[in-house]
């Protein structure tokens, strides 16, 4: 099989900003003195608080658990005392309980956090103990990791796709990550392949990081089942249909997921949490962030979860110029922050900062039916009908036009001559459909 610039049909290729940080070394960023710890950090339920104000807690102890299969466990990110259970938005949006913690700067970790070998588990206490862990995905919607590998029995998994293509402009956590924790994630790949019992797993790496390819190359040298597929640089090579077509040629069907043509993809961030979770028995508590655009040092940090976005800001040098919109992810997919105190959660890979200057308020054109949304659209639809429906408020159509299908990539506002606010009807189309079938 050739492993060497595999793509997919449609997409954009857009300019990747990431010189800025891509040869930064990942830094420890200093515990903060507050830790505001959202109980809604993935797909599915929100969690509730097993902690009481004035409880005394520790690092990776579990503080919001559900009962809901569909969701995934909360852990404290510092030993401190809880000082408030609030409600915040999250920088998805969401409306969240809280906790928050203050530290007390002791860093006191509990016990169970010790190393284990993969022959400890059976493939069902990998599973239950992800949950528990706390493991979501860590380059986009947050799902639960445990649900993810567990397919009904019908559903037999052969690929499992490491998503290291990390397509999103700017953002560089994911290429650091593997530059400097080759062998966590080859043995977090181990872990997963023995959860979904599967023997063959790829890992998918953008051409644009050929550091990157030739660290995991080097570290897979001897290994027979895992192999580095070399991407070509696309956006969004990144969505996991795209990088599953790029790599097998199969194609998940509209309105399908990943294990319906036996792939599981999973982003390599994840994988590195899952090794942690399995083999060194550490909850996902921190996370590595690309803080990037207008600050003055722009880095790569290792980043408690919790810590307000000030934080990093000002580990950065603070602004260089007059900010104009904070957004935490990058921007195409990233979203923009109203509060700097907005804290990092599990799913938050960057910070990006855009100075006043660099903002553009264009003026909003007549579509001309020119077709460019149409053919970088990866998802074979055509934005330009769908948007205009949604304009009208005719969300029925919009569904028949297959608007769910929509990956919220971004690719069709980016490419759109006449500023169209394509992705962004589109959106609201989904969510307008989505409740609409709830109510039924």
């Amino acid at each position: 099989m050739d492993l060497g610039k595999l793509t997919f049909k449609g997409g954009a290729s857009i300019p990747e900003f990431k010189e800025l940080t891509s040869k930064n070394p990942v830094e420890v960023l200093k515990s903060p003195k507050i830790v505001y710890i959202p109980l809604h950090q993935h797909s599915g339920s929100p969690c509730e608080p097993l902690v009481n104000v004035g409880d005394v807690v520790k690092i990776g102890q579990k503080i919001g658990s559900s009962n809901a299969f569909v969701s995934s466990s909360i852990h404290s990110s510092v030993s401190g005392v809880v000082k408030e259970i609030s409600t915040i938005y999250t920088p998805t949006g969401i409306k969240s309980k809280c906790v928050v913690i203050e530290n007390d700067g002791m860093d006191e970790m509990i016990e169970s956090i010790k190393e284990r070998s993969l022959e400890y588990y059976k493939r069902e206490e990998i599973i239950s103990t992800l949950k528990e862990m706390g493991i979501v995905g860590m380059g986009g919607a947050s799902f639960p990791t445990h649900v993810k590998f567990s397919p009904p029995e019908d559903k037999k998994i052969d690929i499992l796709i490491i998503n290291g293509a990390e397509c999103e402009p700017y953002i560089t956590a994911d290429h650091r990550l593997m530059l400097e924790n080759t062998k966590d994630i080859v043995s977090g790949i181990k872990v997963a392949m023995k959860a979904l019992n599967t023997e063959k797993a790829y890992i998918g790496i953008e051409d644009n990081k050929p550091d990157a390819i030739e660290a995991m190359k080097k570290e897979l040298a001897g290994e027979k089942n895992i192999e580095v597929a070399i991407l070509k640089t696309k956006y969004p090579q990144g969505d996991e249909k795209r990088i599953i077509d790029a790599i097998t040629n199969r194609k998940v069907p509209l309105g399908g997921l990943p294990m319906d043509v036996g792939c599981v993809v999973s982003n390599v961030a994840t994988i590195k949490a899952i090794n942690d979770a399995i083999l060194k028995g550490k909850p996902l508590y921190e996370r590595i962030v690309t803080v990037t655009g207008s600050v003055n040092n722009p880095k790569n940090l290792l980043v408690r979860i919790g810590t307000p976005i000030e934080d990093l800001i000002e580990a950065c040098g603070g602004f260089k110029g007059k900010p104009g919109k904070i957004i935490i992810g990058g921007p195409m997919m990233g979203i923009a922050q109203f509060d700097l105190k907005t804290p990092i959660v599990k799913g938050s890979n960057g910070v990006l900062v855009q100075a006043l200057d660099e903002i553009k308020n264009e003026e909003v054109l007549p579509c001309i039916k020119c077709g460019k949304c149409i053919d970088v659209c990866p998802s074979r639809l055509e934005p330009l009908f769908i948007s205009s429906y949604s304009l009208k408020d005719n969300y029925s159509k919009c569904d028949e036009l297959n608007a769910l299908a929509c990956v919220e990539c971004g690719a069709c506002s980016y490419i759109c001559p006449a500023k169209r606010p394509l992705a962004e009807s589109i959106k609201i189309a989904k969510r307008e459909i989505t409740a609409k079938r709830k109510k039924s």
